[in-house]
């Protein structure tokens, strides 16, 4: 009785909410209310999320009805962990780089061997980073650039895209890259982009599809995607919009496959804390 009653309170909370594009797909678990970044691996069915700073050191293998089938606890502090991203053997990336004041000196990725990811327990491997052009720790308030939610793995290379907290310019990001391998790696910056100017158009996760010819960028307002760009300057060439009718604190998006992408948001005063799909369409 009790899942009965469960159920048709879900029916009826969902049912009031217009969710515009997004197509849920499930209903998340009190474990995952904070979740901050997804992925998804070649070949797998699972969904892989991880919660914001000051949460549990978890990553989490989740089904797309939003069931967890595996925690693995990560053997490093989550001071801020932002955004996931894996590469083309299987291994999971943890950016650990969110950085509100940007003071940060420890920004790091966090890697996880895919051989870990059916343990209950996973080492890591840091990769250390600084901002080519950020001198001062914090900077001045104008020049505060260097926060950021949202990377991914491309070639064996990372890269970031910056969140802006300067006032009528929260909407750039800068594009920063360096190897994906051991030590201290410089981020180079190579490209930079205006969103939009409020609040809301921080970006907040990003993903790049599997076949290198599609990005996308989230924020709480739209999806940005990006198409027949530069090289890797992936922030050149063509931009299409899908602006959300559905206000929540999105903070995860990864390729389901080249034409639909997978979008979590954070729950907050009764909202959110959901998984989406949506149909951002074929490349022309």
């Amino acid at each position: 009785m009790k899942k009965i009653v469960t159920f048709f309170t879900f029916l009826l909370l969902i049912s009031c909410q217009n969710f515009g594009q997004l197509n849920l797909l499930a209903d998340l678990p009190n474990e995952l209310n904070e979740v901050s970044g997804n992925e998804v691996l070649k070949n797998s069915s699972l969904i892989w999320m991880i919660n914001d700073g000051g949460n549990k050191s978890k990553l989490y293998a989740v089904s797309k009805k939003g069931k967890i089938k595996n925690e693995i606890n990560i053997k490093s502090k989550n001071t801020d962990w932002e955004d996931l991203t894996s590469d083309e053997e299987g291994n999971i990336y943890i950016g650990n780089f969110g950085n509100n004041t940007s003071s940060r000196k420890n920004l790091r990725i966090l890697k996880i061997d895919k051989k870990y990811l059916s343990k209950k327990n996973a080492p890591v491997k840091e990769i250390e980073f600084e901002y080519e052009d950020q001198h001062k720790f914090p900077p001045k308030k104008k020049d505060l650039f260097f926060d950021a939610e949202a990377f991914f793995y491309f070639q064996k290379h990372f890269y970031i895209f910056t969140k802006s907290r300067v006032k009528s310019e929260y909407g750039k990001t800068s594009l920063y890259k360096f190897p994906a391998k051991k030590g201290k790696q410089k981020a180079k910056l190579i490209g930079e982009f205006e969103n939009c100017n409020d609040l809301e158009c921080w970006i907040t996760s990003a993903d790049i599809s599997s076949d290198g010819k599609k990005v996308v960028l989230l924020s709480q307002k739209n999806i940005l995607i990006f198409t027949d760009f530069k090289a890797d300057n992936f922030l050149s060439g063509k931009v299409k919009k899908i602006a959300f009718e559905h206000q929540t604190q999105k903070e995860g998006i990864c390729f389901l496959d080249n034409n639909t992408v997978l979008i979590t948001d954070e729950k907050s005063q009764g909202k959110g804390g959901n998984l989406y799909e949506v149909e951002i369409g074929k490349q022309k």
